[in-house]
């Protein structure tokens, strides 16, 4: 019903940036709340960053305040996240989420639909 496609994940090294995108299709796009969660091996999904309908309202894990900004551009069905200065604990596979419920949330179990992740590795 929503597809959820993400791009941009690689390999780099502490201190790097990389930028992941979201495509969304099958849907309207524009009244979804967003999100990007991580996991890493052996670890839960975790929140990392959420930005609702408008843009206007941003959320951010404590670990990548700072580090990390989320965007999206409604025109084009995307949402990014730009990460910069890269920590080895950044290694993870990182998804990206949707849900058109009436709140904002950071808990993953609340969002509906979920890309296939793509690996974001941090190398020392």
């Amino acid at each position: 019903q929503v597809q959820l496609v993400e791009s941009g994940g690689g390999s780099v090294q502490a201190g790097g940036s990389l930028r992941l995108s979201c495509v969304a299709s099958g849907r309207t796009f524009s009244n979804y709340t967003m999100g990007w969660f991580r996991q890493a091996p052996g670890k839960e999904r975790q929140f990392v960053s959420i930005i609702n309908w408008s843009g206007g309202i941003t959320y951010y894990a404590g670990s990548v305040k700072g580090r990390f900004t989320i965007s999206r551009d409604n025109a084009k069905n995307t949402v990014y996240l730009q990460m910069n200065s890269l920590k080895p604990e950044d290694t993870a596979v990182y998804y990206c989420a949707a849900t058109n419920g009436p709140t904002i949330t950071t808990l993953a179990g609340n969002y509906r639909y979920w890309g296939q992740g793509t690996q974001v590795t941090v190398s020392s």
